[in-house]
């Protein structure tokens, strides 16, 4: 078929008027009479679905999550791509992003805008501080990357005292052996995990932005370096409180993984806060509102 016959290219709605993220779990995503359906299996918790079969608005939402114990056709992969609506494999609520297929963006200058900022060091340091600015609090006058870096990191070990005071739980400084994680206290085993679901949930926010998640402002290393800024945004007010309230409940019980109990408040805060959401807005602030 050419293109644009009978006026096919120009149904698709563009992602500006879509409504946003939508989560789905225990259930089968299916194609039916040429738009996608959700049969919701029984409901084991707050999920936005009830038990039973679901219309799904295919062009409506900008990326679906597909949640544990969760499958989906064929066609539906087929529909998805052809409506240009991303797909997201998470864990449960978005606490941990398993795959997300690349998927060509209706629009690119989100992301040609953020490599023309990135490319020019004068104007990547100004939405460096920006980052640093909205984490701190104040507006700092050092145009080094490596001050910058460097005061961030004491008053990231005096937040993380203060909100172990808070929470009643030991600590002894942030810890960490990657040969041998288990091997850290439970403040610091609850940290690495809440970090995590944390850093899923930024991953989300990027795909669904189609922002390019090697090109870092603050980091520079990693393949995930745009993830790693926009995560560190939520240290303070999500990640830190969520880790320590678990290693204090892990305290409590003993009988319960400190993995598990992270995760699980990590992901209601996620849900309960609208964080991704909330980051999605905040990566087009970032980009198009320039420094």
């Amino acid at each position: 078929m050419l293109k644009g016959r009978l006026g096919l290219d120009s149904a698709k709605v563009p992602h500006a008027d879509r409504a946003g993220l939508l989560y789905l779990a225990r259930g089968q995503l299916t194609a039916r009479d040429g738009t996608l359906a959700f049969l919701r299996g029984a409901e084991s918790g707050p999920d936005a679905l009830a038990q039973g079969d679901h219309a799904i608005p295919l062009q409506g939402v900008s990326m679906i999550l597909l949640g544990p114990g969760s499958t989906v056709s064929h066609d539906a992969l087929r529909l998805l791509a052809h409506a240009r609506t991303a797909l997201a494999a998470v864990g449960e609520d978005g606490v941990r992003l398993y795959t997300a297929p690349p998927l060509i963006p209706d629009r690119s200058g989100l992301a040609r805008l953020q490599a023309r900022i990135w490319a020019d060091e004068d104007m990547r340091i100004m939405v460096a501080r920006r980052m640093y600015a909205l984490r701190l609090g104040e507006v700092l006058p050092h145009r080094s990357l490596d001050v910058l870096r460097g005061i961030e990191g004491a008053r990231v070990k005096e937040s993380y005292k203060l909100t172990a005071e808070r929470f009643g739980v030991p600590w002894r400084g942030r810890r960490y052996d990657r040969a041998n994680p288990q091997a850290a206290d439970l403040a610091n085993q609850a940290l690495n995990h809440a970090a995590s679901a944390v850093e899923a949930a930024a991953a989300i926010a990027v795909s669904a932005t189609a922002t390019v998640p090697q090109l870092g402002f603050i980091h520079e290393d990693p393949g995930q370096s745009f993830v790693l800024d926009i995560a560190d945004l939520w240290r303070e007010t999500v990640t830190l409180p969520c880790a320590f309230r678990a290693a204090k409940r892990a305290e409590d019980r003993p009988d319960m993984p400190v993995e598990r109990i992270a995760r699980r408040l990590t992901g209601e805060t996620l849900a309960r806060e609208r964080i991704i959401p909330a980051m999605i807005e905040r990566i087009k602030a970032l980009i198009e509102d320039g420094p």
